[in-house]
């Protein structure tokens, strides 16, 4: 093993400890879930058709809502992606002609079409307005928040939990308690990106009326093949269920005709995969910083998500870093990566995922825009031990034996 990694292990220790304690709280939470709901096989059966009194669909929601403390909860193969998610519960929470307070600045490139697009279908189209407060220095401006919810008085305030594309940390569940309670002051629905922060902490930002986020992040613990969640409070998961599926029937129907096995064990290992996720990138990040790059978070800060970022400062040396990634994957190690225009961006993209599920970021993974400072926005890892030996071969690349 390489001197710097053996290093920087030693100094992370207290760190590791601090995750794994949090990896078990979390642990007997969802292990307390599956013995509540009684899980047996029976709700691993595929569905077909309408899938009326489909129970492992209705029971899978309640187990999610059980392990993330909410009142109900909306979770489902047929959601796509953590942005389709968000747009299900923007669209059924929204109305014509009300307001959209973004408090976390300018939210993730994939959003964009969804608030701001013209003639798409877009929440402009139908005369939803939005209004973004920007960071302040990285973090949350409170006041300027509390002053523009009297201004414009929006009925849904948006939270975007990690750091999407920006070079900020992640919300702690403190910051977006502290948002929480300013919304509600004015009466305002709260609803939480919680993309890549699920697990991080003993608790999840369940006080807001809605959380969402991407079975092929935290969530599904590396092995769910697809779908999305969306927990919260009973009366705003009743808005959604008419548009994630349609007003007459909300979820009184959706069969599933593959396994529904995979979310639930994936679910029960999600804390576990969680952990070594964080393990991999406060590692990345020692050894980066030791070599005098800027990365976030920094090596003793606590983590409220799973990704790395690293500033290189240059396009050619974040492809690389990427390629180096890509090269250590399981799956398509031997595929180079390259710039593209990928839907929903507004930069071309560069993405790293050798990964068992197509663009799963819980898995060992990298993804960068390609615009300036550079950075690489590195996340996940099933096993710790493939994040050290993926850090190894980007010591090699980068000409440090």
């Amino acid at each position: 093993m390489h001197k710097l990694i053996e290093n920087a292990l030693y100094s992370l220790s207290d760190s590791f400890k601090r995750v794994d304690g949090i990896a078990l709280e979390n642990q007997k939470k969802v292990l307390d879930a599956f013995i509540k709901n009684r899980i047996a096989l029976r709700h691993f059966a595929p569905t077909s058709g309408y899938g009326y009194d489909d129970v492992g669909r209705d029971t899978l929601n309640k187990l999610f809502a059980d392990v993330f403390g909410t009142e109900d909860a909306i979770v489902s193969p047929h959601i796509a992606s953590g942005t389709h998610a968000l747009t299900i519960a923007l669209f059924g929470l929204l109305r014509p002609n009300q307001t959209l307070l973004v408090a976390t600045g300018k939210p993730y490139d994939t959003l964009n079409d969804v608030i701001f697009g013209e003639n798409i279908g877009s929440l402009s189209d139908f005369c939803v307005n939005c209004v973004i407060v920007q960071l302040k220095d990285g973090l949350p401006d409170l006041a300027a928040i509390k002053a523009k919810i009297s201004e414009v008085k929006p009925s849904v305030v948006a939270l975007q939990r990690s750091r999407g594309y920006d070079m900020r940390p992640a919300l702690s569940v403190r910051q977006i308690h502290e948002i929480t309670e300013i919304a509600k002051q004015s009466g305002c629905t709260v609803m939480v990106d919680n993309c890549y922060g699920e697990f991080t902490e003993p608790i999840e930002p369940t006080f807001a009326d809605v959380i969402v986020g991407s079975l092929i992040k935290n969530a599904g613990g590396g092995i769910a093949p697809t779908g999305g969640y969306i927990c919260g409070r009973t009366n705003a998961i009743k808005q959604i269920e008419g548009r994630f599926t349609s007003p007459s029937i909300g979820r009184e129907v959706g069969s599933y005709a593959g396994d529904y096995r995979l979310f639930y064990q994936g679910l029960f290992l999600a804390p576990h995969i969680t952990a070594q996720s964080i393990k991999t990138a406060l590692l990345f990040s020692q050894v980066f910083s030791e070599l005098g790059y800027k990365t976030m978070p920094n090596p003793t800060d606590t983590v409220d998500d799973i990704i790395c970022s690293i500033n290189f400062n240059d396009e050619q040396k974040l492809i690389d870093f990427c390629k180096t990634v890509q090269s250590v994957s399981p799956v398509d190690s031997f595929a180079s990566p390259e710039p593209w225009d990928m839907p929903g961006y507004n930069d071309k993209v560069i993405m790293a995922a050798g990964a068992f599920v197509q663009g799963s970021s819980i898995e060992l993974s990298c993804d960068a825009p390609i615009r300036p400072p550079y950075t690489a926005y590195f996340q996940g890892g099933l096993t710790f031990e493939h994040g050290i030996l993926a850090l190894e071969a980007c010591l090699r690349s980068l000409g440090i034996n």
